[in-house]
């Protein structure tokens, strides 16, 4: 009997201690075989201990609203504030509730040559503070944007998305996991394991942001969690499963992410346990399947995920105060887009039109995109450090340019030159002759002599088109000029 009674308690002081760590970003459903390591140990004490936890107790959601309150919060928002925002769903939960939106942007629905930021909350039903904090930050810049300079420099510089619960089910329910008791942070596609192979397996809620992230180039974006207070950035995982440092190729840009949300919160980055309050995920424990690495992946998005509240599922009675301790982050978060980093267009030399090309660091591998319609391009990067900067479109020369980029932005565009052809070359040649001018007249006297006037005329005709184009400039690129950007530069 005594015997059974140590074993009970000696269970029950291991659990307590190891709690912490499997309440932040939590346990895995799908668990994956161990390699065996010695460091194995803490994480799947972190991940695994308890399995599936009990649900929260329904008096714990007293304060909070339910989705039906959070669903005409949202559409009264979008009422009272419709000059500035937009409304929208990406799709609904297993159960049916339709997954809301808001869009902040002066003007909302438009595509523009600004950087769009996402924030995502409620990943997991039993952290509800961060649907909380984020209609409080809708709210916020709706009051504020008109005499507030970071709101305004918000509303006009970004096209900021909130999605304030990612997980209405999992809410209801009062525990992690959706209706179907999934993990939405273990069910994303991973880059070291075949893991959700098959989109159709995946839940609906997993397909909605997917789906989401295809139709808007995201810059960055992050997600609200609750269980621990830290910044958390990739890589998340590790190809050997074992738990140290592994760093993504732009781990310098996501630790000055990070810090930008620490160091502005209340105290993140007085922590003890994680310096300066940041920590890449690997570090602190390896996740697969996670929502994060995959947006930085396959979207070119560089997504955070922060830890908000050391408790995950707090009274309501300090929401006020998590609001006060985390608002400063999340503004100066959203801002950073617009306010450091490279931003640009890119261009043809022939015709001026925009091109979807492509944009790479030397030494950085990892590439963003273009957008298709208007070409622009939002490159996250540390302050305080020389870049040598690559456009390049299929079908066009690539060209490179050295900057050294100080704390604010930096405009950044390229003129690319098509590769020429043969036909192209022929053409050019002519042109470069001398489309005017003596050579000219030698030319019409030859036609004439020939007895082939008005053929070879209207050949010189079009010839003369040609050359015209071949010689066309590209006007001057005219910039908006904002606080954010302080250098502009075309290459």
């Amino acid at each position: 009997m005594k015997l059974v009674f140590c074993s009970c308690l000696l269970h029950l002081v291991l659990s307590s201690s190891l709690f912490g760590h499997a309440g932040a970003r939590g346990g895995e459903s799908r668990s994956l075989p161990s390699s065996g390591s010695a460091t194995d140990g803490y994480a799947g004490a972190a991940r695994h201990l308890f399995g599936e936890r009990p649900a929260v107790s329904p008096d714990v959601a007293r304060g909070y609203m339910t989705n039906s309150d959070l669903e005409k919060a949202v559409k009264a928002f979008g009422r009272r504030c419709g000059n500035i925002s937009r409304i929208y769903s990406i799709g609904k939960s297993v159960n049916g509730v339709p997954l809301w939106v808001i869009e902040i942007s002066d003007k909302p629905g438009i595509e523009e040559a600004e950087p769009a930021f996402k924030f995502i909350g409620n990943v997991h039903g039993d952290e509800p503070v961060g649907r909380e904090l984020l209609m409080l930050l809708a709210n916020w810049i709706c009051d504020n944007y008109l005499k507030d300079p970071l709101a305004k420099l918000i509303v006009e510089n970004v096209h900021l998305h909130l999605l304030p619960s990612m997980n209405p089910d999992g809410f209801t329910l009062r525990r992690r996991g959706n209706a179907n008791n999934i993990d939405l942070n273990r069910d994303f596609p991973d880059q070291f394991f075949p893991m959700n192979g098959d989109i159709s397996s995946r839940q609906p809620e997993t397909r909605a942001i997917m789906k989401w992230l295809r139709g808007i180039r995201f810059t960055a974006s992050a997600s609200l969690h609750g269980g621990a207070l830290v910044a958390n950035y990739p890589w998340d995982g590790t190809e050997d499963k074992r738990r140290h440092y592994f760093a993504s190729p732009d781990d310098e840009a996501f630790r000055f992410m990070a810090s930008i949300y620490s160091r502005s919160h209340r105290n993140m980055s007085l922590s003890k346990e994680f310096e300066g309050g940041i920590t890449n995920g690997a570090a602190w424990y390896p996740i697969y399947g996670g929502m994060q690495d995959w947006n930085y992946i396959h979207g070119g998005c560089f997504e955070l995920t922060l830890e908000v509240s050391d408790n995950k599922w707090p009274n309501a009675s300090e929401l006020p105060t998590l609001w006060e301790y985390n608002k400063m982050s999340m503004l100066n978060l959203v801002a950073s887009v617009s306010k450091t980093g490279v931003h640009g267009r890119i261009y043809s030399s022939d015709s001026g039109r925009p091109l979807p090309g492509f944009v790479l660091i030397k030494g950085i591998n990892s590439t963003i995109q273009a957008s298709r319609g208007l070409a622009d391009y939002h490159r996250v990067l540390a302050p305080g450090a020389k870049y040598e900067v690559v456009a390049s479109m299929p079908g066009y020369k690539p060209k490179t340019t050295t900057i050294w980029l100080e704390e604010g932005a930096m405009t950044l565009d390229f003129i690319l030159d098509p590769v020429a052809t043969p036909v192209d070359n022929q053409l050019k040649s002519i042109c470069d002759c001398n489309c005017s001018g003596k050579s000219s007249i030698e030319l019409m006297g030859f036609v004439w002599n020939a007895h082939l006037g008005v053929y070879f005329l209207l050949i010189l005709i079009v010839l003369a088109l040609i050359c015209i184009l071949f010689r066309r400039r590209m006007p001057f690129l005219k910039h908006r000029q904002t606080g954010a950007l302080k250098k502009s530069v075309v290459v």
